[in-house]
């Protein structure tokens, strides 16, 4: 993945996360609602951390590992945030902005994934010819 994207989707998921944090912060604690919130807050900031892990692999396998969890928790985010939608919590706009833009990292991130699954295998296949053609040559 390029470096100005790579950066773009961490800044984005960085944003995400405070946003998210502002908006479920902001309710008042009513019974019921301390659970949404929770629920909310953890999916939401987590998005960004992944990714900051994925920054940090030291293998392709553990950072397609650490975009997974990190496109797990956004789609878990997007699903609180249309539940606060539907129920009318927190200022409606945000909201909606909120659940746009999990949409978008929920694909950037899926685009991410596949196109880092896509590379392991063309490594992979091209790891084994590689293999079977020094065979083949040394026999």
């Amino acid at each position: 993945m390029p470096l100005d994207s790579a950066k773009d989707i961490r800044d984005r998921a960085f944003s995400f996360g405070c946003k998210v944090a502002r908006l479920a912060l902001s309710l008042a604690p009513k019974p019921g609602i301390r659970a949404l919130v929770d629920q909310l807050l953890r999916s939401g900031t987590s998005v960004g951390a992944n990714l900051e892990e994925a920054k940090a692999a030291s293998t392709r396998r553990e950072f397609l590992r650490d975009v997974e969890i990190s496109l797990r928790e956004a789609r878990e985010a997007w699903y609180w945030l249309r539940i606060y939608k539907e129920l009318q919590l927190g200022d409606q706009h945000t909201v909606l902005e909120l659940v746009n833009e999990a949409d978008s990292i929920v694909r950037i991130l899926t685009s991410i994934v596949i196109t880092t699954k896509r590379r392991m295998v063309t490594i992979a296949v091209v790891s084994a010819f590689c293999i079977l053609n020094s065979a083949l040559l040394l026999s």
